[in-house]
């Protein structure tokens, strides 16, 4: 089954591309209601299943995924704090517009924070989170040589949670948890119009590999390289004065 994103590309149904990642995943601790409501909508704004200014309800929200008002009126409120959506009194949930000036900026911020992370990551990582970072340098691998965006984004949303977590570092976990939602819908958005999704997965994966060896300088010469691209392919959607 196929849907159409908001660019007029076809994807997977979300439960159809659901399916099947968990023989990528490593073993996690059963999550709450609010956690998968958070990763479902999460998942429908960045692939557009939710399109840019569309209007949500949570009754709307709760009957489309089978899950409890509560839950999902918490998950809103994260995503809010992650711009992803705006809550209006009286008016219901909005999902954000797509701001390019405002991805640009996001950028910049992203360079120095994730410097840190990245950093911090190959430092003081467990064993168990450096091997499941080599095994993302191989998924990340996979889909550059499949030319598979889905399993891209699905390798990038749990690279950057695992990065987060082996950083040790919650003010710079807190800074950039806001920002990845914002930067991996925008990517989805405009791939097919500049993006190269073998080159983007594979950088991913240098960095990935670069933390699971302990190795910070390589590991932050990885991460200039991967935002030096993402900046290049965020100018390159539009043309736009500053």
């Amino acid at each position: 089954m196929k849907k159409t994103a908001a660019n007029g590309t076809t994807r997977p149904a979300l439960a159809e591309t659901r399916a099947g990642l968990a023989v990528h995943s490593a073993p996690v601790k059963p999550r709450s209601l609010t956690a998968i409501a958070y990763e479902l909508i999460e998942e429908m704004i960045v692939t557009l299943e939710l399109h840019p200014g569309a209007a949500i309800s949570e009754a709307e929200l709760s009957a489309r995924l089978q899950i409890g008002r509560t839950p999902v009126r918490e998950a809103l409120h994260r995503l809010a704090r992650e711009h992803l959506v705006s809550i209006l009194p009286q008016r219901g949930v909005l999902v954000s517009e797509i701001d390019i000036k405002r991805q640009l900026r996001l950028l910049e911020t992203r360079r120095e924070v994730e410097r840190l992370v990245a950093r911090c990551a190959a430092r003081r990582a467990s064993e168990a989170e450096r091997e499941r970072f080599e095994a993302l340098a191989d998924e990340f691998d996979a889909a550059s040589a499949l030319d598979d965006e889905v399993r891209f984004i699905r390798a990038d949303k749990e690279f950057n949670d695992l990065s987060l977590r082996a950083s040790r570092n919650e003010f710079a976990a807190g800074a950039m948890g806001l920002m990845h939602g914002l930067s991996r819908r925008f990517w989805y958005l405009h791939y097919r119009q500049a993006a190269d999704t073998p080159l983007m997965a594979r950088l991913h994966g240098e960095l990935a590999r670069a933390i699971s060896q302990r190795d910070e300088t390589k590991a932050a010469k990885a991460l200039e390289a991967l935002i030096d691209h993402n900046e290049a392919f965020t100018k390159a959607t539009v043309s736009t004065d500053f």
